[in-house]
């Protein structure tokens, strides 16, 4: 059951108050929720009408609580010892530019300060505060990374706000006529930052237990030879505590200015650098090489300057490395890539044959050449 607490909770009334509430619940209630969007103050007496319904039932928590309650209930330690939270700011981003969309979210600019990063299933907010967790341990570590300040819901769903004033995408830069070359650089810059961070073991999720999933799903679509031996690479890839971010490409890089800064940290993770070449394999060529025009979509740039950026990408980080080697990471990268994408399409758009089939085709002919999918 669900009670509203409203106006004020002290001495005069907390009798009368833990009366009515216990009439409202009767003897059927097994979970009981305080919402406290219309209570205005509440003393140590109306606390105590709490802690005594909590001792009841033990799962009681209190909901849409405005900053000055939840003060109250945090300065008493009531936050400690029960689920509190607080209401949050209501936002529209109706008729607002849309600067990026990824698996989890779409990312709004609200106004010239602000965007906000709307995630698309409406229980969400555990993921949200998780973003924030990890954004913060990142800027700890010295990643340059924008942090979340607020939390907002937008209609049936909830978000996160991030103050960047003026700042644009390095996507939008591109498509603005910005220099492919120079962009790729400082995007590279912050890359070897980020795989330059080793974390402790537990802070931060494997990589390679996430992707091992990836290839046994996808071993039953596979001639068995294949499928076998594709799991045998995934399996030899050495476990590592190195930073990925997970998610790397042109719209998570936001120019603020002059300074270049990270979003989207909700995929950060540990493991092998070769991961991150393989997203990025997708986000600037994969997703888009059955239909091309399908870049311009998700990245607002056309096929000939996403193919460059990578390229750009790959002669900056494996600066001094002949091109056979390169090619050599991209072969492993594009295995990688190929897995993940066959599993994705399988699972979330089946219908797409064209993408499922040209996956299946990619694996048949590099796995039997790969020895090892790590560099």
């Amino acid at each position: 059951m669900t009670v509203f607490i409203k106006g004020r909770i002290d001495s005069s009334n907390a009798a009368e108050t833990e009366n009515n509430i216990n009439e409202q619940i009767g003897d059927s209630v097994d979970e009981l929720t305080f919402d406290a969007s219309e209570l205005d103050y509440i003393s140590s007496a109306g606390l105590r009408v709490i802690l005594r319904f909590k001792k009841a039932y033990p799962s009681t928590k209190i909901i849409n609580c405005n900053s000055e309650i939840y003060e109250i209930f945090d300065m008493t330690g009531f936050t400690e010892m029960m689920d509190i939270s607080k209401a949050y700011r209501k936002l529209s981003v109706q008729n607002c530019e849309v600067i990026g969309e990824g698996a989890n979210g779409i990312v709004y600019r609200t106004d010239p300060d602000t965007i906000v990063k709307v995630y698309k299933k409406p229980d969400s907010l555990d993921e949200i505060h998780n973003e924030r967790e990890l954004a913060r341990k990142a800027f700890i570590m010295g990643i340059p990374t924008a942090i979340p300040y607020d939390v907002v819901q937008v209609g049936d769903l909830y978000g996160s706000v991030f103050e960047l004033l003026n700042a644009e995408s390095f996507s939008q830069l591109l498509s603005e006529g910005g220099d492919v070359d120079e962009l790729a650089k400082a995007s590279i810059d912050i890359l070897k930052t980020i795989h330059n961070t080793e974390l402790k073991d537990g802070e931060l999720p494997s990589k390679k237990q996430e992707s091992l999933g990836w290839a046994e799903y996808c071993k039953p679509y596979l001639p068995e030879e294949i499928g076998e031996k594709l799991i045998k690479l995934f399996n030899e890839i050495p476990e590592s505590n190195g930073m990925l971010h997970g998610d790397y490409h042109i719209k998570n890089i936001m120019c603020q200015n002059g300074e270049n800064l990270l979003i989207d940290m909700d995929t950060l993770s540990v493991g092998h650098p070769v991961y991150e070449f393989s997203q990025m394999y997708l986000a600037y060529l994969g997703f888009s090489e059955t239909n091309p025009d399908d870049v311009m979509k998700f990245l607002g740039i056309d096929r000939d300057t996403s193919m460059k950026f990578w390229e750009c990408s790959l002669k900056y980080y494996f600066e001094g490395k002949d091109a056979d080697y390169i090619n050599d990471v991209v072969i492993k990268a594009r295995i990688i890539a190929y897995a993940r994408l066959l599993r994705r399409t399988l699972k979330r758009k089946p219908e797409k044959t064209d993408i499922i089939e040209n996956c299946k085709k990619q694996l048949c002919e590099l796995v039997p050449v790969t020895d090892k999918l790590y560099f």
